[in-house]
């Protein structure tokens, strides 16, 4: 079992930037990749961004070169940098653990989710 609780949302302006922490507790977290997963109103969750065990990350084309995701093993946490932020990011973040086989799967661990509003 493992417990996430994402934090670090807000509204911001169309170009500015947020940082988002996800941190993890109940196991062992450096087995896990992680994942971070959005939700607009209406619309299906999807995976924005994933990073490996190894440190390898993979993005959506939607946010390819403006967020950047990370992990911190020691401190069983897991980082979305996001630059450059347009409306359309607008949208409750959630952060997942999973694992890599031909892409990324999440399990069934999921935060609470922290909502991301960009507008002006």
């Amino acid at each position: 079992q493992v417990q996430l609780v994402e934090s670090g949302g807000g509204l911001v302006q169309p170009g500015e930037s947020l940082r988002l922490s996800c941190t993890a507790s109940g196991s062992t977290f450096s087995i896990y990749a992680m994942g971070w997963y959005r939700q607009a109103p209406g619309k299906q969750r999807l995976l924005v961004a994933s990073i490996a065990t190894s440190g390898g990350t993979d993005y959506a084309d939607s946010v390819k070169g403006r967020f950047t995701i990370s992990r911190d093993n020691a401190k069983n946490a897991v980082y979305l940098y996001m630059n450059s932020l347009k409306p359309e990011d607008t949208a409750v973040y959630y952060c997942n653990a999973g694992y890599y086989a031909t892409g990324y799967h999440p399990f069934n661990y999921w935060g609470q989710g922290t909502q991301v509003t960009v507008s002006s």
